[in-house]
């Protein structure tokens, strides 16, 4: 992936929930080296995340504790983080829609 639009999300979010921030590191740092073509291509690499219509992945964060919802541009290899919180918080989010 060229691009992650925006790690001062992600930064803001684990100096909120200081437990994720290993999780997360770690999840950047795969997206960051991943060539994904398809959707197909995500689900090798996170076997857990949910491929939603338009472009959207959610994945699942420190053992599904946490979510992230993403949109993927396959072309430009651009992921654009939508969305990271709790388990609680995504269950009240429109995930279609966010």
């Amino acid at each position: 992936m060229k691009r992650i639009f925006s790690k001062s999300t992600l930064i803001a979010f684990w100096n909120k929930h200081p437990e994720t921030e290993q999780y997360v590191k770690t999840w950047y740092d795969s997206v960051l080296k991943a060539d994904w073509q398809t959707p197909n291509d995500v689900k090798k690499t996170f076997g857990s995340a949910s491929i939603l219509k338009r472009n959207r992945v959610v994945f699942n964060i420190n053992g599904n504790k946490f979510r992230l919802i993403a949109k993927i541009n396959y072309e430009k290899q651009w992921l654009f983080i939508l969305f990271v919180g709790t388990h609680n918080e995504y269950d009240k989010t429109d995930v279609d829609n966010v």
